[in-house]
């Protein structure tokens, strides 16, 4: 019977990696809320994290703020940062 591969040298690359790379945050909804917008990500055919990221973006650019001067900084300080 073959071992099973050790894969926790690249869980622990992996977890590196995303601290490094990207900012995380929790937010708490009502019971059966979380459901309903994994159904409608579902439907639209794009990842449930997809779906909540562009719907803060869209929330953004409704109250004024120019989103494409937000995603063309942060492109830059990430070239800067390599």
């Amino acid at each position: 019977m073959p071992k099973a591969k050790n894969r926790a040298p690249q869980t622990k690359a992996k977890h590196k990696y995303n601290a490094k790379a990207y900012d995380s945050f929790l937010i708490y909804v009502k019971k059966g809320y979380k459901a309903c917008i994994k159904e409608q990500a579902d439907k639209t055919n794009v990842s449930f994290n997809e779906y909540v990221k562009d719907a803060i973006l869209r929330k953004m650019e409704s109250e004024g703020l120019d989103v494409d001067l937000i995603e063309s900084s942060l492109s830059e300080s990430e070239k800067t940062s390599e």
